[in-house]
C-alpha cells in the first residue's frame, strides 16, 4: 500500500484521539479547570490535535524496534523501547512548544508551576504521563495498528473520509493562524507571550457578560474585533499582577507586624 496514505491515516487517527484524550483530561482531572467546564484544547479549532498525529508517528517507529533483538532480553529490549517512545514525546512536545512561543509568541501550555520544568514546557510530571501513553499505546493499540491499515488496504474508499479531513484539516490551519498572526502582532507590541489556555478562558468569561453562548468550537469569536479583546485581556492581566504584587506586600507586612509585635510583648 501507498506509505504516504498509510502515515495519513495514521496522523488523522493519532490527532482526532489525542483531542478526545485531552478534552477529557481537561474536564476530569487538570486542576486548571476548577469549574469543571468542556474546554477545546490546543491551538486549532476542529477536534484534532497534530502533536498528537506527530506522536502515534514517533510511536509508530519506535515500535518497530521490537522486531530487532535490542539487547536479547525481551523484558529489557520492552523497557528500552518505551523509554524512548517517553523521550520521543517529550522531544516532540518541547518542539512543538518551543516552536509556538518563539516564533507565534503563544504558549499553548505552561508548566512553569510544576517541579523540575524545563523553560514551562516540558517537566517531569507530564513526560511521565506520556510514558503511561506510550504504555498503552504499545500493549494495547499497536498490536492493532497492522490491522488497522491491512482493514484501510481493502477499504480505500475509506481514504476518502482522511482526504476530507486533511481538507478541513487545512481550512483550519489557515483560519487559526490568521488569527494566531494577529495575536502575534499584539504580543510583539506588548513584549509579552500570550498565554493561550488564559486567554482562550478570558475570551470565554467575556462572551458571558456579551450574555452569549461561550461556544466550544470558535473560542476566540466574541462578536468584537480581536485586537480589542486582546487590549482587554492584557489589561485584565496587569491588574490581575497588580493585585497579586500588593497582595504579597501586604501578606508580607503583616507578618512582619506580627513578628514585631510578638517582640514587643517579650520585652
Amino acid at each position: 500500500m501507498n506509505e504516504f496514505l498509510v502515515f495519513a491515516f495514521l496522523f488523522f487517527i493519532g490527532s482526532c484521539m489525542g483531542w478526545g484524550i485531552e478534552v477529557f483530561f481537561r474536564r476530569f482531572v487538570s486542576r486548571n479547570n476548577p469549574e469543571k467546564k468542556w474546554i477545546n484544547p490546543g491551538f486549532l479549532t476542529g477536534p484534532y490535535l497534530p502533536i498528537y498525529g506527530f506522536g502515534l508517528w514517533g510511536m509508530y517507529f519506535v515500535s518497530m524496534l521490537s522486531s530487532m533483538a535490542l539487547t536479547g532480553n525481551e523484558v529489557i529490549d520492552t523497557v528500552i523501547i518505551l523509554v524512548i517512545m517517553t523521550a520521543a514525546m517529550t522531544l516532540i512536545e518541547y518542539i512543538a512548544g518551543l516552536i509556538f512561543i518563539r516564533g507565534m509568541k503563544v504558549r499553548l501550555w505552561d508548566y512553569s508551576r510544576e517541579k523540575f520544568n524545563f523553560q514551562g514546557i516540558i517537566c517531569p510530571k507530564f513526560s511521565m504521563a506520556w510514558g503511561i501513553l506510550g504504555c498503552f499505546y504499545y500493549f494495547v493499540i499497536n498490536p492493532y495498528v497492522i490491522d488497522w491499515v491491512v482493514w484501510l488496504s481493502y477499504h480505500l474508499a475509506f481514504s476518502f473520509v482522511i482526504g476530507m479531513f486533511f481538507g478541513v484539516f487545512a481550512i483550519d490551519v489557515c483560519y487559526s493562524f490568521n488569527v494566531s498572526a494577529k495575536i502575534r502582532r499584539f504580543a510583539e507590541e506588548k513584549e509579552a507571550v500570550i498565554k493561550y489556555e488564559e486567554l482562550k478562558d478570558f475570551l470565554g468569561r467575556r462572551k458571558e457578560e456579551l450574555h452569549k453562548k461561550r461556544g466550544f468550537m470558535f473560542s476566540f469569536n466574541t462578536g468584537e474585533p480581536v485586537l480589542n479583546e486582546l487590549e482587554r485581556y492584557f489589561e485584565n492581566v496587569r491588574q490581575q499582577r497588580i493585585k497579586k504584587t500588593a497582595d504579597v506586600k501586604e501578606a508580607i507586612r503583616k507578618k512582619r507586624g506580627k513578628g514585631g509585635k510578638g517582640k514587643d510583648e517579650k520585652h
